[in-house]
């Protein structure tokens, strides 16, 4: 698992951090309860990158806005799975902590951008 950097180009960290779920969530034992959470984290996870992509080719300032914020609700939403799996299986509190805490940084760093553009309107 390799350790998440101060990296300012949105577009490859969303991206970077969409395959370390997926790799993380490959090594994870399924059960019938861990399955759908697995698949709710992955779901949620790269959908942070896909929002921003799209955000990237909006057509007006709104698109760009509700983009924006869908990045940070998806960002929310991994926090939540991350827990949920942590739940499952505490042996996975080491891998998950910093998975959780990148994710809390997207989640700043797009309320940051919301607030920024909200101040505009």
């Amino acid at each position: 698992m390799t350790q998440f950097s101060k990296q300012y180009d949105l577009e490859e960290r969303t991206a970077k951090f969409g395959e370390e779920i997926i790799r993380f969530c490959k090594n994870i034992k399924e059960t019938n309860i861990s399955r759908p959470i697995i698949n709710q984290l992955i779901r949620s996870a790269t959908s942070i990158g896909a929002n921003y992509m799209e955000a990237n080719g909006a057509s007006s300032r709104n698109d760009f806005r509700n983009k924006i914020f869908i990045c940070k609700k998806e960002s929310q939403e991994t926090k939540h799975w991350l827990r949920m799996l942590n739940t499952c299986d505490l042996n996975l509190k080491i891998v998950i902590q910093p998975l959780w805490l990148e994710a809390q940084h997207l989640t700043m760093i797009f309320q940051k951008i919301t607030n920024t553009l909200n101040k505009r309107v």
